[in-house]
């Protein structure tokens, strides 16, 4: 009698479809987890608006819940309530940890109320070696032992944690992150050099001083925090999520479309929306988000990814797919994960012409692409092969698809309401 496996889930995604219509995009994925995590600093109920619907923000209230706290998530309503207890557990375990990396980030908050933190060595998506190194040495810095045992990053501090100055090697998210929530409630000034500018960087600093933080330089490569003896809980609004943006603008430029993607920011996009128009797009903006349409084949565009304000890291194979089927040749060049590249094996078996080079891929358009099986390695991956699906002939099956599920809200329900033929089956 053999034995039965687990049902797993894809998407059968049809070409051919025109995508047209208004999309809303929800808050940000890179956003909403740190806020989550940065409501442990302050005893009391915290609540967090435009909260997307997505698996990671379920894992993450599981790891608060274990934490102490109670956490109520209205999806009506698109919101979070966290409250906080006085005493706060300091363990986070790792069958939680492991599928999210993000999950991280309750390291800072942790040791600031604890002075003992108890973290998982995280998992999450295969695109690269991300090393805890720089939230170590920064928060060495800060006074705190910091040491791997069994699996876990254990962090103590012996007593109130004192302000240091602290270069960053790289412009790190994760460890700026873990840094800002461990400084806010340390003893004197905190400065962070070299810092990296992303929005979502801005939306927690911005909810951290909504609860009493004093952080200056906000947007800038120099944080300096004055540590604050306490905080308080907030209703913070999570900032629009730009790659979700920015998948839906390349979706309207595949399929020579005309979306209207509402309740985005395109400041927070400008690079990338400025290679779409190259590709032959017309953008315009509004007061509520932009429009993308395309009237012909997509001309090649090269793109280099870069820390923020540079060409978004998550949005490479977006446009890997775009230029599989656009006019011409085109280089991307991918700086930041080494293992981003990975998805090109799955694009290449829908007929796309891509060869790679150490962290380069040299991209040749092709008049079509062939629908097939194919599997979505991690978040982008995923998406970026749905884009190619869209317009290959036939049908592409994406497998693997909770990798999408972690980062984009209601997916197959808004791209069908844009008119793409896709839908959701057991495999």
């Amino acid at each position: 009698m053999g034995v039965s496996s687990p049902l797993v889930e894809a998407f059968e995604v049809t070409g051919g479809n025109r995508l047209s219509g208004t999309v809303s995009v929800t808050g940000a994925k890179n956003s909403v987890l740190k806020l989550m995590a940065a409501a442990l600093l302050a005893p009391g109920t915290t609540t967090i608006t435009g909260v997307p619907e997505i698996l990671d923000v379920s894992v993450m209230a599981e790891l608060l819940r274990r934490l102490g706290c109670e956490v109520k998530h209205d999806l009506a309503t698109a919101s979070l309530e966290i409250d906080v207890p006085e005493h706060l557990h300091h363990q986070a375990d790792y069958d939680l940890v492991r599928r999210m990396r993000a999950s991280i980030c309750v390291l800072g908050p942790l040791v600031a109320r604890c002075n003992r933190a108890e973290v998982a060595v995280p998992g999450g998506d295969a695109i690269g070696s991300r090393g805890l190194d720089l939230h170590i040495s920064g928060l060495n810095r800060l006074g705190v032992e910091v040491h791997n045992e069994h699996g876990y990053l254990i962090a103590t501090a012996h007593g109130r944690m004192q302000g240091a100055s602290i270069w960053l090697d790289f412009p790190s998210i994760g460890a700026t992150e873990n840094l800002l929530t461990a400084s806010v409630l340390a003893k004197g000034t905190t400065v962070i050099d070299n810092a990296p500018r992303e929005p979502e960087i801005v939306d927690l600093c911005n909810m951290l001083v909504a609860m009493g933080a004093q952080i200056g330089g906000i947007g800038s490569a120099t944080l300096e925090v004055q540590g604050v003896d306490q905080l308080h809980p907030t209703t913070h609004a999570t900032v629009p999520d730009r790659i979700v943006a920015g998948t839906w603008a390349v979706a309207a430029a595949i399929t020579q479309g005309d979306v209207m993607v509402a309740n985005a920011r395109a400041g927070d996009l400008e690079i990338a929306l400025d290679k779409l128009v190259t590709a032959g797009a017309h953008i315009d903006v509004g007061s509520d988000g932009f429009r993308v349409s395309m009237d012909q084949r997509p001309k090649a565009v090269d793109v280099v990814t870069l820390p923020y304000p540079g060409f978004p890291t998550d949005l490479q194979p977006q446009f890997i797919a775009l230029n599989s089927i656009a006019t011409g040749a085109a280089m991307v060049t991918e700086n930041l994960f080494e293992a981003r590249f990975r998805f090109v094996q799955e694009l290449r078996r829908l007929g796309a012409d891509v060869r790679t080079d150490g962290h380069h891929a040299l991209v040749r358009g092709c008049e079509g692409l062939s629908g097939a099986p194919v599997e979505a390695t991690d978040v982008r991956a995923g998406a970026g092969l749905v884009l190619a699906g869209l317009v290959a002939d036939g049908v592409t099956t994406v497998f693997d698809v909770s990798h999408i599920d972690r980062g984009y809200a209601n997916f197959v329900e808004d791209l069908t309401g844009l008119g793409g033929d896709i839908r959701r089956i057991d495999a």
